[in-house]
């Protein structure tokens, strides 16, 4: 099955068109959202043929979709309704998703949804302990981000390491500019660090993670921060970015800190100090640790955030081969032959992941 594969981000479009798991062609149209960007999308259309079904990554499901979806007038008005839960990148999406309906009326077109993997998650993790009320009337929840990375993340471990997926326990470590870790437990997701936005959880490049909630009051009632600076300070100009002065990129951070920056030095001991202690978390969600999983840019090719954060988990018997890791090229494994846990570099690979979850949803 020929799979076109749309990935939206916040300000780009990604195309890949797949051949079962052989990527054929693949484009970005990188000012998505800008005044030509339809052009070149229909000039990469033209030049393809021949499409069983498009694929598009929709960052948030809500509380109706824990599956991939055949989009219909009425899915798509949900994912308009719900598109203030991820308003950087759900209008994005929907956009995508008209226009490709444009150039492929006759196509089945599926939604597969980040947060449809985390939807697995008991109640005792996914629910805040805020009242009742506020939690039914507005359907908050811990939704978590990166469903599909993890998920194919998990898939791959299984299948380097020979073993039935739902016997294992994994952590898999999605790590980029935005990050997240997922617990995972007899095949699926029982615990993930991002929650009802991708603002909780780990330090990330530019976003904040976990923070006291007292904390962002003060910043309102006495700083005197409005709504809006507050929101741009948290997604924009925290996290690594914030602390270091920085791009808010690892390498960038790294480069500061080897040059002496006592500001970027402090911002990675902050990240590689939450990354852990996160771990531990997603460890104890997941009842116990066979596997560790780094995908994502800076979990595949930072050897270093890798080695610190094995290190940090000592106690656990994890050990990681310094030169497997050092040259470690996806998809590797990269501990030593006495760890008791084992730890693998995956590449992310989420255009195989939706390829595979529209198959699977056109098969039903």
């Amino acid at each position: 099955m020929r799979v076109l594969v749309i990935n939206a981000g916040s300000s780009s479009l990604k195309l890949q068109l797949l051949d079962g798991d052989d990527l054929v062609v693949e484009h970005t149209v990188e000012r998505w959202g800008q005044s030509d960007d339809s052009s070149e999308l229909a000039r990469f259309v033209d030049d393809i043929s021949e499409v069983d079904a498009v694929g598009h990554r929709v960052v948030h499901g809500g509380d109706r979709y824990s599956a991939p979806v055949l989009i219909t007038d009425e899915v798509l008005n949900y994912l308009v309704e719900i598109s203030n839960l991820a308003p950087l990148h759900q209008p994005k999406a929907v956009a995508g998703i008209r226009e490709l309906r444009k150039y492929f009326p006759d196509v089945p077109q599926v939604a597969c949804f980040d947060t449809a993997f985390h939807s697995t998650i008991p109640k005792a993790s996914a629910t805040y302990a805020l009242p009742a009320k506020w939690n039914e009337r507005w359907k908050l929840r811990r939704y978590g981000f990166h469903g599909l990375s993890h998920s194919y993340a998990a898939g791959q471990c299984a299948h380097l390491l020979g073993t039935d997926l739902a016997a294992l326990r994994i952590v898999t470590c999605h790590l980029g500019a935005g990050a997240s870790l997922a617990a995972i437990a007899g095949g699926i997701s029982v615990d993930t660090t991002m929650g009802f936005t991708p603002l909780e959880g780990l330090v990330m490049a530019t976003r904040s993670g976990t923070l006291d909630p007292g904390l962002l009051l003060w910043l309102i009632r006495e700083g005197g921060l409005s709504v809006a600076e507050l929101s741009a300070g948290l997604e924009l100009g925290s996290g690594l970015a914030g602390l270091s002065g920085t791009s808010g990129d690892v390498r960038d951070v790294n480069a500061q800190a080897q040059a002496g920056s006592v500001y970027a030095q402090l911002a990675l001991d902050v990240f590689d100090h939450r990354l852990a202690t996160m771990i531990g978390s997603m460890v104890v969600s997941a009842g116990g640790l066979d596997a560790l999983v780094f995908t994502g840019g800076t979990g595949e090719h930072q050897p270093g955030v890798r080695a610190n954060a094995v290190a940090a988990l000592r106690f656990l018997d994890v050990q990681i081969d310094d030169e497997s890791n050092e040259k470690a090229i996806p998809d590797t494994i990269v501990s030593t032959e006495e760890s008791a846990v084992k730890v693998l570099v995956v590449a992310a690979r989420e255009d195989l992941q939706i390829a595979r979850e529209v198959a699977h949803a056109l098969e039903e």
